[in-house]
């Protein structure tokens, strides 16, 4: 058996590798840091030209789909601006319309709400229920007058049947659609009907079991959007 002396060295060894294992934890290796999601080009804000008209476009992820393909095809034509998040529900847009709308001049908004509200929501309700929906357009619809601007309401596209990825449960569009298609008649508000227009393409152009579009597909209602605002400023 080896004395307590000749053991001595080997335990400060031992000691001094412990210790600079805690006191220089930059020795360790690093964990791998967090890959960061590209900014989204259609948040870009956007610098006027002057003497360009002035399109504001409202809507959820499906307008931040067609956005910078509809400022494309309206450059030298239109300043074209969106909001700059998505526009969830109709009470996500009277809590923050006056918020969106600035205090600049526009004139043409192009707009939707709707995907949103007919999502159900864990209690077994959709996030906005019909009656609330119709009051909250009503509401929306009377501070987008007061603008001057003139008015184009986009109808909500279509939602796949079955199982969604991610899980998602919705209500029926035409419903939702055909609330609108009141208050907007009501109201004097041109429709740019951005159901019809993709329904037929849907096989080929929406993402499967999802709610959203390839980039051919975004390009494709970015093509509607831009004819009726071009339309809409030349009246």
């Amino acid at each position: 058996m080896k004395s307590l002396p000749s053991l001595l060295p080997l335990a400060l060894l031992v000691s001094s590798l412990l210790a600079s294992s805690i006191i220089c934890p930059a020795q360790q290796p690093a964990p791998p840091a967090k890959a960061k999601r590209a900014p989204n080009p259609a948040m870009d804000p956007i610098q006027d030209v002057a003497g360009l008209p002035r399109v504001l476009l409202i809507g959820d992820s499906i307008s931040i789909g067609y956005t910078v393909a509809t400022r494309k095809l309206l450059a030298g034509k239109a300043n074209v601006h969106r909001i700059p998040t998505n526009g969830g529900p109709t009470k996500n847009g009277v809590a923050n319309i006056a918020k969106w709308l600035g205090t600049g001049t526009w004139d043409v908004i192009h707009f939707n709400w709707g995907i949103h509200d007919l999502k159900y929501m864990p209690d077994g309700k959709r996030q906005v229920e019909p009656a609330d929906y119709e009051a909250n357009l009503r509401s929306l619809v009377a501070t987008l007058k007061a603008t001057g601007a003139k008015l184009i309401w986009a109808t909500t596209t279509p939602i796949p049947a079955g199982d969604l990825n991610p899980p998602r449960r919705f209500g029926q569009v035409p419903e939702y659609n055909a609330i609108a298609a009141k208050v907007m008649a009501e109201n004097g508000v041109a429709t740019d009907d951005l159901n019809a227009h993709i329904t037929p393409q849907l096989a080929t152009m929406q993402n499967p079991r999802d709610v959203h579009y390839t980039g051919a597909g975004s390009e494709y209602l970015a093509k509607k959007v831009a004819e009726a605002i071009s339309e809409a400023l030349a009246k």
